[in-house]
């Protein structure tokens, strides 16, 4: 199979011009014997801007156990400090209900949400990529198998063929051989 309209109407059944993009590239590159394999992971990270890096760097950081020791460990220190000048002063930079520790953590929050969502929007594209990948490379690895079983049937049937030949020919030695004898007896 050489073209791959033949590819499309032999393995999947369907005319050339009826198959989505993905289907006609497939079918491209089983008639050219190409590979269709590559990394996806190296083309998506090609185009990104220093945003979408700082974003995905934010997510990372955000989502990490560092983070929430940190985090922990910020929010015991504050409390820790404004228990402390209470306690030597009778005054403190942020008295409970420590309403500029809530102005801070709310901040943070209003910062880091949208930014760890722009970092899911674009795992979200890449793991779009990466299915719609798949998804080629399995196709194309299914019509491989079908192709080479139908070379293994091709093969099968020219053995019998032979087999056939073979023996057709000994069954006309046999009966040259047993017509001697019978004449010689």
């Amino acid at each position: 199979m050489h073209q791959p309209e033949e590819v499309a109407s032999r393995l999947m059944g369907t005319p050339y011009e009826g198959l989505d993009e993905r289907a006609k590239k497939v079918a491209r590159h089983v008639a050219e014997r190409k590979h269709i394999a590559r990394d996806v992971t190296k083309d998506s990270e090609a185009g990104t801007t220093p945003g979408q890096r700082a974003a995905d760097a934010v997510a990372i950081f955000g989502g990490s156990w560092t983070f929430v020791g940190l985090f922990a460990a910020v929010m015991l220190l504050w409390v820790g400090l404004n228990a402390f000048l209470l306690m030597n002063r009778g005054k403190t930079f942020d008295p409970y209900p420590y309403i500029l520790l809530n102005l801070f953590l709310s901040m943070l929050a209003a910062i880091q949400a949208p930014i760890i969502l722009m970092s899911q929007n674009r795992q979200s594209e890449k793991d779009r990529l990466n299915a719609g990948h798949d998804y080629e490379v399995n196709l194309k690895a299914e019509l491989d198998i079908m192709l080479l079983h139908e070379k293994m049937d091709l093969l099968r049937e020219k053995q019998w063929e032979e087999l056939l030949g073979i023996q057709k020919e000994q069954l006309k030695l046999l009966e040259h051989l047993i017509h001697k004898k019978t004449l010689s007896s």
